[in-house]
C-alpha cells in the first residue's frame, strides 16, 4: 500500500481511478484555523463547488466563539453543514436562523446579499465546533438572481445504512436517496460515515465527484488516503472506498457551470461584475443586516 502525494497528478490511460489528490492549506481566521481544499493550485472547482473548507474541530472557553462579521457575497450559494457545534446565522434579507448539527443552512447570494456568522447559543459554555462551510457557483443565467435563504432542519435530510456505511444525501440523488434541498444546477453532496473494513462504492457518474476525507483512512486502487486530503476521482471511471479505519467522508461533486473568477468573497463569470462588486461594498451600496454595526472592509 502507497500514500499519494499531494497535488500529484495521477490520471491517464494506465492509470486507476483518481486523477488528482488535494491537500488543504490551512487558512488563520482568528478565532480559529480552517483547511482550504478548494480552491486549490491545480483545481479551481469540483462540479460547481468553488470552495470548500473543513472548520475545526476547534474549542472554545466560556465568552468566546466564531465571530464573523457581516461581509457580502455576489454570484453563489453558500452550504453550511455542521458535525458539531452551533452558528448564528444573520442576513440583510431579516433571516436569523441557528444553524445546528446535520442541518442544512443554503444560502443564494445571487446579484448580492450580507450575513453574519457568530456564535450561538452555546457561547456561555465551553463549546466545539466542526463542520463543511462550502460554496458552489451559480449557472450563469443565474448569477444575478435575487438573493434567498432557505434552512433544512437535520430530520429532513434523507439517510440510509448500505453495508453498514451510514449515509445522508445533502444535496441531489444517489443510494435511492433524494435531498429535498434545492440545487441550481446537477450537483451532487452526500456524507458517508464508513466502520472500519467497510466498502462504499460511488454513485456512478460522468459528472466531477470527489472525495473529501473528514477523518480516518480511505484505500482507493490500494493507495491509502489520509484525514484531510481530497481525491479527485477520474470522468467516467467507477471509483470503490475501502476504510482502512473507520472513517468520516464527505462526497461532493456534480456538472460544471463553466469558468468562474473568485475575489474574496465574490464569484462571477466576468471580472467586470467583480468589479463592481467590490465597489458597491467599498460605497455602501449593500442593505444593511439588521441588528448588525460591524463590517469586514473590503481587502486591500
Amino acid at each position: 500500500m502507497s500514500f499519494y502525494a499531494a497535488n500529484e497528478p495521477v490520471c491517464d490511460d494506465t492509470a486507476g481511478s483518481i486523477e488528482l489528490i488535494i491537500q488543504p492549506q490551512d487558512k488563520d481566521l482568528g478565532e480559529f484555523s480552517v483547511r482550504r481544499v478548494l480552491p486549490s493550485a491545480k483545481r479551481r472547482m469540483v462540479g460547481p463547488f468553488i470552495f470548500f473548507d473543513h472548520m475545526g474541530p476547534a474549542e472554545f472557553p466560556p465568552g468566546a466563539g466564531i465571530q464573523v462579521r457581516p461581509h457580502p457575497h455576489i454570484g453563489l450559494a453558500t452550504i453550511t453543514y455542521l458535525f458539531e457545534g452551533e452558528i448564528m446565522h444573520r442576513d440583510n434579507l431579516g433571516f436569523v436562523q441557528a444553524i445546528q448539527p446535520g442541518a442544512v443552512n443554503l444560502m443564494t447570494a445571487g446579484r448580492g446579499i450580507v450575513h453574519s456568522e457568530r456564535a450561538g447559543s452555546d457561547l456561555n459554555t465551553t463549546s466545539r465546533l466542526h463542520g463543511i462551510q462550502s460554496w458552489i457557483a451559480l449557472p450563469d443565467h443565474l448569477e444575478d438572481c435575487d438573493p434567498a435563504f432557505l434552512h433544512y432542519p437535520a430530520g429532513g435530510v434523507p439517510a440510509r445504512e448500505l453495508g453498514g456505511v451510514a449515509i445522508r444525501v445533502i444535496i441531489g440523488e444517489a443510494y435511492e436517496l433524494s435531498s429535498p434541498v434545492h440545487s441550481y444546477s446537477p450537483t451532487l453532496y452526500i456524507e458517508c460515515r464508513l466502520p472500519a473494513g467497510a466498502t462504499l462504492q460511488l454513485p456512478d457518474s460522468h459528472q466531477e465527484l470527489a472525495a473529501y476525507i473528514v477523518s480516518g483512512e480511505i484505500q482507493i486502487d490500494n493507495h491509502a488516503f489520509a484525514g484531510g486530503m481530497m481525491a479527485v476521482s477520474c470522468p467516467g471511471k467507477s471509483v470503490q472506498l475501502v476504510a482502512g479505519t473507520d472513517s468520516h467522508v464527505m462526497l461532493i461533486g456534480g456538472e460544471p457551470v463553466g469558468k468562474r473568477h473568485i475575489w474574496w468573497n465574490f464569484v462571477a463569470s466576468s471580472k467586470q461584475r467583480i468589479e463592481k462588486a467590490k465597489a458597491d461594498w467599498k460605497q455602501g451600496r449593500f442593505d444593511d443586516i439588521p441588528g448588525e454595526t460591524e463590517f469586514i472592509p473590503l481587502p486591500d
